[in-house]
């Protein structure tokens, strides 16, 4: 991941600056309203082309000797189908391609981490005319949280449709303390306090990861800045920490996925 020397020169807080700057734009009188139009785009991209495989995939199913392609994503739906199924007890049919896809998205968004920055920043500027475009979607707070408030979301819907509308705000105010009046508030807020944490939480343990990874991959690219002998020392630990962030990438994957289930099957239990 070698430093750019152009004609730009940059100081290593510049070119940290650089690579972490959105393409945005602004739709409303806020900031609120600006669109992270990278992050869209390669959120959106990655999906297609990674769930236009697994449809590919599974069109060209046999019932024979399954090809490599099809002993791949048969291992990885066996996965995460024996993942839901151990902790949901319900109906799979909705929970488990759920699990799968937001395993398989995530994973593949996280992936993005893994392109050298430099190179694509050369491709983005030189092939597309893009100054900043951030490749890794899930290193966007904007995109862990949406996930993380579409499952949040799941799991309110979820509950009500188990429990009933009244079932629902009964179990916010009568557990898990009881039903005494004089709890109500106590429970009130014990449950507020859950389920702001819950979302919180799931988003922000994804993008934190995913965000330390891209700092340090441009951290280690700044050792190109000092010469042949930096390039290489560089590059050599660019490489072992690139081994090592494989296992974050999927850990980070499979434990949204997981927090996934859990929340869903949660909604479906009472106290």
């Amino acid at each position: 991941m070698a430093v750019e020397h152009a004609e730009h020169a940059l100081t290593p807080t510049g070119y940290i600056q650089h690579h972490l700057t959105f393409l945005t734009k602004s739709t409303g009188p806020t900031p609120f309203w600006t669109l992270h139009v990278d992050t869209l785009v390669m959120g959106g991209l990655v999906g297609l082309l990674t769930f236009g495989f697994l449809y590919w995939v599974v069109r060209g199913v046999t019932a024979g000797v399954p090809t490599k392609r099809q002993a791949f994503v048969e291992l990885a739906v066996d996965f995460v189908n024996n993942q839901a199924k151990s902790i949901f007890h319900g109906d799979l049919s909705f929970i488990a391609p759920l699990a799968l896809t937001v395993f398989v998205w995530v994973l593949f968004m996280n992936a993005m981490d893994f392109l050298p920055v430099d190179i694509m920043a050369y491709l983005y500027r030189h092939a597309f005319g893009l100054t900043n475009w951030r490749s890794v979607p899930t290193a966007d707070v904007n995109t862990t949280f949406a996930l993380a408030l579409t499952v949040w979301l799941l799991m309110i819907f979820f509950s009500i449709k188990v429990k009933g509308v009244g079932g629902f705000f009964h179990e916010m105010f009568c557990a898990p303390f009881g039903n005494n009046p004089v709890l109500w508030i106590f429970n009130f807020l014990f449950n507020l306090v859950e389920y702001i944490s819950k979302p919180l939480s799931h988003s922000l343990r994804l993008y934190g990861n995913m965000y330390a990874g891209e700092i340090i991959f441009l951290l280690l690219g700044l050792w190109a800045a000092t010469g042949v002998a930096g390039t290489i020392f560089g590059a050599i630990l660019s490489a072992g920490w690139a081994i090592f962030h494989i296992l974050i990438v999927a850990l980070q994957a499979f434990i949204f996925m997981m927090l996934t289930i859990v929340y869903i099957a949660m909604a479906h239990e009472s106290h």
